[in-house]
């Protein structure tokens, strides 16, 4: 993994989205030569981070309307369960 440090960052910032751009490999910004954060790509970030997001979102969806069938043990229609899915 390349390091980078602040000062770099700020001299090179176009070079370095370049090179991240081109190898796909993380680059460790280093503050104090303490590691501070990591640089990915927006490959990566899609790929990790807003599927883990849809992912939880689903899940949330599934869960309260698993929740709603449970509470509800009436005969109310599919529609009316959407209906109050919706609105609530």
């Amino acid at each position: 993994m390349k390091k980078v440090n602040a000062l770099q960052l700020r001299q090179s910032l176009t070079k370095i989205v370049d090179t991240l751009k081109c190898t796909g490999e993380p680059i460790l910004l280093e503050k104090g030569r303490k590691p501070a954060a990591v640089l990915i790509s927006i490959k990566d970030y899609e790929e990790r981070f807003s599927e883990f997001n849809a992912n939880q979102a689903r899940r949330k969806v599934v869960s309260e309307i698993s929740s709603m069938a449970q509470k509800s043990k009436n005969t109310a229609s599919a529609e009316d369960i959407l209906r109050e899915f919706r609105e609530g």
